[in-house]
C-alpha cells in the first residue's frame, strides 16, 4: 500500500453515501465487521465505505450486493463496546477512492484494490452561492439548539466543497442522487447543483 494505492482494502458496503469530511455512525455486530473494526483500530488504518447499488449488506441476503465503483475512506474516530458482540463506531470520511474489482472472502468480508480519487481543490464560496452557506450555518445553529451535532468540527462554511457535502448529507434526496453528487470532482459545480435544489424547494 502507498499513500495513493491500496491492495485488499477492506470494504463496508452500506445503502448510504459517505462524503469526504462527513460523520458516520455504525452499529457493528456481524463477525466479519467486528474483525474489520478490530484490525483497523489496531493498525490505525481506514476502511472503505462503498455504496450498494443493488442487494443488501446483510450476509443472509439471497443476492450478493453490487457496489458502486467509487468509495470513501472511513477513519475511525471512536469505538465503544456497547455490549458483548456489539460495537458503536464513529467514523470520519476521508478521500474518495476508485475501486478495482471488489471480491468477497470466505467469511463474507469485501475487499478491493483501490486507487486514490481526486480531492476537492480549495474553492471559496462565491457571492452568488453565499445564500447556501448562510442557510447551512443557520441549520447548524438550529440543530445545536436541539442537541444535535451532525457535522465534524471545524465548520468550514467558507469552503464550497464542505458546504456542498454537508447539504448533500441532510437533503431528502435519493441515495443514487447523493452518490452522483459525491463523485463530482468540481466542488463549485456540486454546490451550484445544491443551490439550485434549495431554491427550487423554496429553502433559499
Amino acid at each position: 500500500m502507498t499513500p495513493d494505492t491500496w491492495t485488499d482494502l477492506p470494504l463496508f458496503p452500506l445503502q448510504t453515501v459517505l462524503f469526504p469530511g462527513g460523520l458516520l455512525q455504525l452499529k457493528v455486530f456481524e463477525a466479519r465487521y467486528l474483525d474489520l473494526i478490530s484490525h483497523c483500530l489496531r493498525a490505525n488504518l481506514p476502511f472503505g465505505v462503498a455504496c450498494i447499488v443493488q442487494g443488501s449488506e446483510l450476509r443472509s441476503a439471497t443476492d450478493k450486493p453490487r457496489l458502486e465503483s467509487t468509495a470513501v475512506l472511513a477513519h475511525l474516530q471512536d469505538v465503544d463496546a456497547e455490549q458483548a458482540g456489539i460495537l458503536r463506531v464513529s467514523c470520519l470520511g476521508g478521500r474518495r477512492v476508485l475501486l478495482g474489482s471488489p471480491r468477497q472472502r470466505a467469511d463474507g468480508l469485501w475487499l478491493s484494490d483501490a486507487l486514490a480519487g481526486p480531492e476537492d481543490l480549495p474553492a471559496a464560496v462565491p457571492p452568488e452561492l453565499a445564500a447556501s452557506a448562510k442557510a447551512l450555518g443557520q441549520a447548524i445553529a438550529s440543530l445545536a439548539l436541539q442537541q444535535q451535532h451532525p457535522f465534524a468540527l471545524p465548520h468550514r462554511l467558507d469552503e464550497a466543497g464542505w458546504v456542498a457535502n454537508r447539504w448533500c448529507e441532510i437533503l431528502p434526496i435519493s441515495t443514487a442522487a447523493k452518490y452522483r453528487l459525491m463523485v463530482l470532482d468540481e466542488p463549485l459545480l456540486r454546490l451550484k447543483l445544491v443551490d439550485e435544489y434549495l431554491r427550487g424547494k423554496g429553502v433559499l
